[in-house]
């Protein structure tokens, strides 16, 4: 068996490739299904490894193999993915997005770098363990249809059959230094809503002669708060928002019609069914009593995600036994969602996360913000623990 010290030792001293690697996924951020030059990166640090059995998947993702003794043995897959968001980095660093209005605001480079480091410990260690780890970058997590659904599709969970699949992902609340898992259900579903509510604008000062539409629409917004407050059941978590409204009129001036974008997010599939139903049948019904029209787009997302209890529970064991009893957390249902999903309606399969906070040097900012920046002492940590589960659970 391969100590958990000959792993830290590697990691450590690749540490400052993992680092400069980050940073450079940093500074190049492409958008989801646009990750033409990361995918190209990726091809060049895995040959620098002396991997050399990858292919390309789903047009921007890549797919790697990592061959032990007894190849056939068993198959566990890594996953990490590349696509950055589209957002104005705020920060002020050596590493700062190079590429106006795209940043790496969800930590993919983090998860990049991380598991190219994973990959070059594991490398350095194939003559050391029976089985294969299979490496998937993955494109496109952050826009549907989702990247993993579409690697999926095109087999990357075959040729050879993967067993199990780990997802690590950055945890801006936890400090780094420390991990978390959560057994079971532990991420939700994600439905995006496209509103649009018709009515007949006019002067704001005779709105007798007019179909306010701003008006339906905030009763809309308000009356659809009961679909989760009392149709849903308080044991199931449900949430419903909405983030974008769009009324173009002026300070008197009804516009025709007004346009809004929300979420509903669960974690329950059959309830998931029913209030998309009831949601479309409330606004539509709203609008027409009101004498406007309501067009209610929904376009049905990611699955919510389950953590496979036994394996989740044997991951944390590993993580235990890497980074002690005390940097090891037990994690709360968390209402955001990931398309690392679609690979856990499809076999065991272990998400968790990574602590990347520092309170000290004042790198505290959330995911999906202009100012979210990691301590990169996690990238040690990332990349040795996922090469450390990986090696374990080949023998499990």
């Amino acid at each position: 068996m391969i100590a958990s010290e000959k792993i830290k030792q590697i990691a450590k001293g690749i540490h400052s490739t993992i680092i400069a690697n980050r940073r450079h996924l940093h500074q190049h951020p492409e958008l989801s299904f646009h990750e033409f030059e990361t995918q190209k990166f990726v091809e060049q640090q895995l040959k620098s490894i002396g991997i050399t059995d990858f292919e390309r998947v789903a047009n921007t993702g890549i797919v790697a193999l990592i061959k032990g003794k007894n190849p056939t043995k068993k198959v566990v897959a890594l996953r990490g993915d590349m696509d950055a968001l589209p957002i104005t980095e705020e920060n002020k660093t050596d590493y700062t997005s190079q590429n106006i209005g795209v940043m790496h605001a969800c930590g993919h480079d983090v998860h990049t770098s991380s598991l190219l480091g994973a990959a070059a410990i594991l490398f350095q260690l194939k003559e050391e363990f029976e089985g294969t780890i299979k490496l998937i970058f993955q494109p496109g997590e952050e826009k549907l249809p989702g990247g993993a659904s579409l690697m999926i599709k095109e087999n990357v969970l075959k040729n050879p059959t993967v067993n199990n699949i780990f997802g690590q992902h950055v945890m801006p609340f936890l400090p780094v230094g420390k991990v978390g898992f959560r057994p079971g259900l532990y991420m939700a579903s994600t439905d995006e809503l496209y509103v649009k509510v018709i009515g007949k604008g006019g002067h704001g000062a005779m709105p007798h002669l007019n179909i306010d539409p701003v008006l339906i629409s905030a009763h809309i917004i308000t009356s659809l708060q009961q679909i989760v407050s009392r149709n849903a059941n308080p044991i199931i978590p449900s949430v419903l928002s909405f983030g974008k409204v769009i009324a173009n009129g002026a300070t008197n001036v009804i516009p025709n019609e007004v346009y809004m974008e929300g979420t509903f997010r669960t974690l329950d599939e059959k309830w998931r069914a029913e209030a998309h139903t009831k949601m479309k049948r409330m606004a539509e019904m709203i609008a027409e009593s009101m004498g406007g029209i309501c067009e209610f787009e929904i376009r049905k997302g990611y699955p919510f995600l389950k953590n496979d209890s036994a394996l989740t529970e044997r991951a944390k064991n590993y993580a235990v036994e890497y980074l002690g009893k005390e940097n090891v957390v037990d994690l709360d249902i968390w209402m955001a969602a990931e398309d690392f999903s679609y690979f856990s309606q499809e076999l065991p399969a272990c998400f968790y996360r990574l602590g990347t906070r520092n309170e000290e040097r004042g790198i505290t900012s959330s995911v999906h913000t202009p100012t979210f920046d990691i301590d990169e002492n996690a990238l040690e940590i990332g990349a040795g623990l996922m090469a450390w589960i990986a090696v374990n659970e080949l023998t499990s």
